[in-house]
């Protein structure tokens, strides 16, 4: 139909009415149909994609309050032009990130991209800074497609087939190529790509394997690339494919297992620097010979001296040096390699925060560029001359026009669990503290994830305004503490993994400043299923929780999830087929000890979300209701896995916040908002 003739057609039906009908009666407006088995669940007003049920509205008083912290925004490093003059980020100054350039160290960020879907992975066109490609999904369901953006006219093109799953975006140094990883061959195996960047839709695959191949880094002069098959985090091997044949040739060694952490060719092609754990507790890094792989025997490590694990690395253009960034007790360091005599030497002039994806410019070997923030500060762009071995600041997030120097910055601490394991976390205290406060414990995602000392404004919120402690366990299962403390919660041994709950319930009780009769706990994702886990089994300790995208039955997560990572979950969690393996998942399931809830519940969910799917939300949601109906749900409709559009994102804090508020009272410090 003619669009012109749209409101005419419109116009005429409208006049059309039954001759039963008279003057008095209105034409019935069409009810939204609920994307949702709750009772009760409606739309919100003003928020059409965000339903609820249950949560109140926020009052505008909170609201004007909660802005100012709500409206910090980061600054992520994705790439540099070939000079250097030319920084490439993903930031937000609208409702989603996107990407910007800036061109001077805190010049003006402006911006290339404006969808409504966030964009957080994207790489400049080698010798073309003017075109680069990007990864970009729809409604947070993570079936990202490559696009290809001619900065000439702002037109964007997609460049994949807008229905398989893809990731892992890597160009060569020389601008030939173009990598990734996609699903397109049976939707649950990941395969790779490669593609001439002349003419990108003509991809071919390189690897046609069952279960997950990524690439990882191009050869300097783009002839060969290096590719990760992954199976879980503490078993993945390397393989150098060479582009034009597709011919596979395995760099790790084919008997035993380790992680594949990072990978990059030497300047000649003839060797790799990989990290891994292979060889020692921690992610170091060894030089192999391409030829000579897999390696006879133990490689020597070249960071032997440091006892933690390498997080990061990346080869000057001229080959000379690596620099590498690792992961001291939450905190990173960044140290440069001499490539010829191998000596290690830091860089003391980073200030003390967290650091990730260094990246050189193509010509340039005097600087790297990084992303890096702290507690008091979002995560911004900078670059570190490495002559001088000085950092320069290229970007300044805001935050709300709140003052830095008021934030809390958390303390390390240590206390025992079980099994000897010592728990490493990171409390926010109030300032001033005068007498006992509540605290929300706030469990990462992963399992493999770790709570990092990065700026966090529902932290400063909670403690500034509500006068509440936090506190960010890294139990066991976590990274950064060694393999043998990642491995301790694989399979069934996460149900003893579970002690650390008790054991941080312990430690609150421990300290004269906390309050452990107003304890809440929060979580996302595994770290959701953490904090169902809490209020399941330690049931009298906890008064409140807010679970987001969480777990609550191991067993039907497993058999849900989308297929092309189910084996990579089952590595993890165990497989849920096996009976006896099931019969554990289920006695650790928080759905199977509903009946234990006593605190009071609220759930947000993501519709679109392919890791823990919607049923994992809506199944414990329902189950509790039915001992306590006053159980709080959001779901919204444009989110997958979290929630990365800013009016989302703001409604599922403000009111996870003000449920804390409720359940848990404020502190004796707390100024009323």
């Amino acid at each position: 139909m003619n669009p012109g003739l749209l409101p005419l057609v419109v116009s005429l039906l409208a006049t059309q009415a039954p001759a039963t009908a008279t003057s008095a009666q209105k034409p019935e407006v069409a009810k939204p149909a609920a994307p949702s088995q709750v009772p009760g669940i409606s739309p919100l007003a003003g928020l059409p994609d965000v339903w609820v049920s249950n949560v109140p509205p926020v009052p505008e008083p909170v609201r004007q309050r909660l802005d100012q912290y709500l409206e910090s925004r980061s600054a992520g490093v994705q790439d540099t032009s070939d000079d250097g003059k030319q920084v490439l980020i993903s930031t937000r100054f609208g409702n989603t990130n996107q990407l910007h350039v800036v061109e001077m160290p805190m010049g003006a960020r402006t911006q290339l991209t404006f969808t409504d879907e966030p964009i957080n992975n994207a790489r400049f066109l080698p010798g073309d800074a003017r075109t680069l490609f990007f990864l970009q999904d729809k409604g947070g369901g993570e079936f990202f497609q490559v696009f290809r953006l001619d900065r000439r006219t702002g037109r964007s093109e997609l460049l994949t087939d807008g229905k398989s799953r893809h990731e892992e975006l890597e160009v060569s140094p020389d601008g030939r190529w173009l990598a990734y990883a996609g699903t397109g061959r049976n939707g649950k195996d990941t395969d790779v790509y490669v593609a001439p960047t002349s003419d990108p839709k003509q991809a071919r695959r390189l690897t046609e394997k069952e279960g997950t191949w990524q690439p990882m880094e191009f050869s300097h002069d783009g002839s060969k690339l290096l590719v990760q098959q992954f199976r879980a985090a503490d078993d993945s091997d390397l393989y150098v494919v060479d582009v034009k044949t597709g011919a596979l040739r395995q760099v790790t060694p084919k008997e035993g297992k380790g992680s594949v952490d990072a990978a990059v060719f030497t300047h000649d092609g003839k060797g790799v620097y990989l990290v891994t754990d292979r060889y020692s507790d921690f992610a170091q890094l060894y030089q192999l010979d391409v030829e000579k792989s897999p390696p006879a025997g133990t490689p020597e490590s070249l960071t032997k001296s440091v006892k933690w694990d390498v997080t990061d690395l990346a080869l000057s253009p001229d080959g000379k040096q690596l620099v590498l960034l690792f992961n001291e007790d939450g905190f990173s360091t960044m140290s440069v390699l001499d490539a010829r005599t191998r000596a290690l030497s830091r860089v003391d002039s980073l200030p003390k925060g967290v650091a990730r994806g260094l990246v050189f410019p193509n010509r340039r070997s005097d600087v790297v560029a990084l992303s890096f923030g702290d507690a008091s500060g979002p995560i911004d762009a900078w670059t570190v001359d490495l002559k001088a071995r000085k950092p320069t600041r290229w970007t300044r997030s805001e935050v709300g026009g709140l003052d830095p120097s008021t934030f809390v910055t958390p303390t390390l601490v240590r206390y025992p669990s079980t099994d000897g394991v010592e728990v490493p976390a990171f409390l926010y205290l109030p300032k001033n503290t005068s007498a006992k406060v509540p605290v929300v414990m706030v469990f990462h995602g992963g399992p493999e994830g770790q709570s990092l000392p990065v700026f966090n404004s529902f932290a400063q919120y909670l403690v500034n305004e509500l006068g509440m402690a936090m506190l960010l366990p890294n139990v066991r299962g976590s990274t950064g503490y060694g393999k043998a403390y990642r491995a301790m919660d694989d399979g069934v041994k996460r149900e003893q993994s579970l002690a650390d709950i008790g054991a941080t319930l312990d430690y609150i009780a421990s300290r004269k400043e906390l309050d452990a009769s107003r304890v809440g706990v929060y979580g996302g994702s595994y770290g959701g299923y953490m904090t169902l886990a809490t209020v399941a089994f330690f049931p009298d300790r906890v008064r409140a929780a807010v679970d987001v995208v969480g777990i609550s039955s191991l067993p039907s997560f497993l058999q849900n999830t989308q297929a092309y990572r189910r084996d990579l979950r089952r590595a993890e969690y165990g497989d849920e087929r096996d009976p006896k393996v099931r019969a554990v998942q289920e006695r650790i399931s928080p759905l199977g000890s509903v009946d234990k809830i006593r605190a009071a519940l609220y759930v947000q969910q993501g519709a679109n979300d392919p890791r823990v799917p919607q049923s994992e939300a809506e199944q414990i949601v329902q189950a509790v209701r039915k001992r306590s109906p006053d159980v709080w749900y959001m779901l919204a409709t444009d989110e997958g896995h979290g929630f990365q559009k800013k009016p989302n994102r703001d409604f599922a804090q403000m009111t996870a916040l003000m449920f804390f508020e409720k359940h848990l009272g404020q502190g004796t410090t707390a100024t009323k908002p």
